[in-house]
């Protein structure tokens, strides 16, 4: 492993995880003590720590209390998933990007959305319907609800400048996210907003977070025809 001035933590996991890829460390194999490696790549414990949680919630190596850390005999393969600045996706595409505030409005939580949020009581919140484009040509529509208790920022933030995804994504940082992917056919109006003929297939991502207990966001990505989302582990 080599010697690096204040490694952050996914500096550190990504010198763990080569040194396993590599076969430096094969399966069932200990790994140094959290201490050892520390010293090493002079990072504090705790940054040696979080790396190795990571790993371990990847599956690649495991964790017991007094037992260390080793490389499982069998690993389990994770795909994960960054939340993407969805401009940043565009233009890594090669894509001029462009974004659209279709409707913000503050209100209530409906139950649908408490209930996504694991509330049993209505909170005020914000719901942004915003449209995201590449080229021109409708890209993501996005429906989202941004929990005011958590983010009251997001009252005076002005959303036709930047989106509410990028700014949430740089600025409101998360300790929870559930996702899922589901796919619709597109309604009338579904249709008109990603330019596409009613009942086209339409890929849904949908993603909750959550910094502890308190909700941040829940959002519907829906995504115009011929969209791909590609992970890398």
């Amino acid at each position: 492993m080599t010697t690096t001035n204040r490694l952050s933590w996914k500096d550190v996991r990504d010198e763990i995880h080569d040194a396993i890829l590599s076969g430096r460390y094969g399966p069932g194999d200990r790994l140094p003590r959290d201490a050892d490696i520390a010293e090493e790549m002079k990072c504090a414990r705790s940054t040696v720590q979080r790396a190795m949680q990571d790993l371990s919630d990847s599956g690649l190596v495991e964790r017991r209390r007094k037992g260390g850390t080793r490389v499982r005999a069998h690993p389990v393969t994770r795909a994960t998933l960054d939340i993407p600045i969805t401009r940043r996706e565009v233009e890594q595409k090669g894509g001029r990007y462009g974004h659209q505030l279709i409707r913000r409005t503050q209100m209530d939580a409906p139950r649908s959305v408490m209930a996504t949020f694991e509330l049993t009581e209505p909170r005020p919140m914000l719901r942004v319907e915003a449209l995201h484009l590449s080229d021109g040509r409708p890209y993501i529509f996005e429906d989202r609800w941004i929990s005011l208790d958590t983010v009251p920022e997001m009252i005076d933030l002005d959303l036709t400048t930047q989106s509410a995804n990028e700014w949430l994504v740089l600025n409101k940082p998360y300790n929870r996210c559930d996702l899922r992917f589901y796919a619709i056919s597109a309604d009338a109006q579904l249709a008109e907003v990603l330019d596409t003929a009613p009942g086209a297939a339409l890929f849904v991502i949908e993603r909750t977070t959550w910094t502890d207990s308190a909700p941040i966001t829940t959002v519907k990505a829906i995504t115009a025809p011929g969209y791909q989302l590609l992970t890398r582990s």
